[in-house]
């Protein structure tokens, strides 16, 4: 994948987000890390809609799913206030498909990417090569 200078970039799971900026001119990548979000999460994720423990018996997937929310939100927030022109998100399969419930349709259209593995552990060199390799 080929990121225009200026993208933004999302390395997420259910409990951490990191956010870089691209600062490489095609083709190179060279991701600068931003400061990170302050997020709060809310009761809002999918698992919200489940009444009672045995339809969702752990509350740490509430938990992910509450983030991943939250995560998207703010995503919103700055694709709405013209602050992202292009993203790419990097997250584990579960943690994108419950971010992808909350995307507006702004966001949605500023997406560039979307890679299912999870990175966020990882050194920024790492998160580069599998841009490159998606």
């Amino acid at each position: 994948m080929i990121l225009t200078n200026g993208t933004i970039v999302a390395v997420a799971d259910g409990a951490h987000v990191r956010l870089f900026r691209n600062q490489g001119h095609e083709p190179e990548i060279r991701l600068v890390p931003e400061p990170d979000p302050d997020l709060e999460p809310a009761n809002i994720g999918s698992g919200a809609r489940h009444r009672n423990s045995t339809a969702n018996p752990d509350r740490s997937r509430l938990r992910e799913d509450n983030f991943a929310a939250a995560v998207a939100g703010y995503l919103n927030e700055k694709a709405l206030s013209g602050q992202i022109d292009h993203l790419v998100i990097v997250a584990d399969a579960r943690t994108l498909g419950e971010m992808r419930r909350h995307f507006h349709g702004a966001l949605s259209e500023k997406l560039s990417g979307q890679i299912e593995k999870n990175l966020t552990g990882f050194a920024v060199s790492e998160i580069q090569d599998a841009i490159r390799a998606a």
